[in-house]
């Protein structure tokens, strides 16, 4: 603890720092290389795994069955449709879930006594219920307007806070690498997408503009102070802001993370809570990818922003100048 201490201590004063400016080519070319494959992957995969809010379908909830396992539902559910290849889960630690494409109310009925039968429950047991498509696409358009509503006032709010465009632009592109990143990993593993991702997807929002304004706090600090007679450059100089703040950002994700942990091996593990999971799952990725792109993303696009300024040129090339000579 005392090392780590002292680690951080070293990076706010400057005595020991990480070149996160001097590398962002790479940082780009890592970023552009995630961000094509979240894109390409999922859709390489199927595309993305939609739960039955977006799609549609009737689902039943077999409660207190005999047995908990799966194969009893899909064996059921064919005998009455054999094309049909149904979704099942165990939910609550005591129930088994099966979702399906739309059925008729006859096909319906027939279900549901197959699973009552199959697990050996009366027919009260089994809850049936149909969801229509509709339903996920007006929370889909409306998940969208609130998105470009919340995204066109950040990006007011932080220009006039920060009395520039640039970090707008900067914490944007970051939000926008964290979202695909997220959608990405939840495509690639196949894992579904509920209302409840969704929630979490805009929940992550929040986190990463946190984060990122935090850090942009610090570089408008030290930008300010500098003076002709700097010896660090622009780039430098918000690296070294950037370094100032790292120790920061590592323990605000961890206290983050370590309760969003327990909400999702809680309620995946033992509660069985599909809720639960699927909104701490979205947090979990959002969180360390947000976090991430602060660091690597953020600040070194804000750099390159500020960086074709003549001022700034004038003065990077002047400090250079001075340092050779001397």
């Amino acid at each position: 603890m005392a090392s780590f201490t002292r680690f951080g201590n070293d990076l706010y004063t400057g005595r020991r720092s990480i070149d996160f400016i001097g590398k962002r080519r790479l940082w780009y070319v890592i970023a552009a290389l995630a961000i094509v494959l979240s894109i390409v992957v999922p859709f390489l995969r199927g595309g993305f795994h939609f739960g039955i809010e977006f799609t549609g379908g009737s689902q039943y909830t077999v409660s207190h069955p005999a047995t908990l396992d799966q194969s009893p539902a899909k064996a059921a559910v064919q005998s009455v449709v054999p094309t049909l290849a149904p979704e099942i889960a165990v939910v609550g630690g005591n129930s088994v879930r099966v979702q399906t494409a739309q059925l008729t109310s006859s096909q319906s009925e027939q279900v549901r006594g197959a699973l009552a039968k199959a697990y050996r429950v009366s027919t009260d047991d089994v809850a049936f219920s149909f969801i229509g498509a509709t339903w996920g696409q007006d929370i889909s358009a409306s998940a969208v307007r609130g998105l470009v509503i919340f995204l066109v006032l950040v990006a007011l709010v932080m220009a006039l806070y920060f009395r520039t465009w640039k970090m707008s632009v900067s914490a944007l592109i970051a939000l926008a690498h964290d979202l695909i990143l997220t959608a990405g990993i939840y495509g690639i593993v196949g894992f579904e997408v509920t209302p409840a991702a969704v929630i979490g997807f805009l929940t992550i929002l929040g986190y990463s503009l946190y984060d990122t304004v935090v850090v942009f706090d610090k570089v408008r600090e030290n930008t300010r102070r500098m003076t002709a007679d700097d010896r660090r450059t622009f780039a430098e100089t918000v690296n070294l802001a950037v370094n100032q703040t790292l120790v920061r950002s590592i323990n605000t994700s961890i206290v983050a993370l370590l309760p969003i942990a327990g909400i999702l091996f809680i309620g995946a593990l033992v509660l069985g809570a599909g809720t639960l999971r699927d909104i701490s799952l979205a947090l979990f990725i959002g969180i360390i990818v947000g976090t991430y792109s602060t660091i690597f993303l953020a600040a070194p696009i804000y750099t390159d922003l500020r960086s074709t300024e003549p001022a700034i040129r004038m003065r990077t090339q002047r400090t250079l100048t001075a340092r050779a000579r001397a």
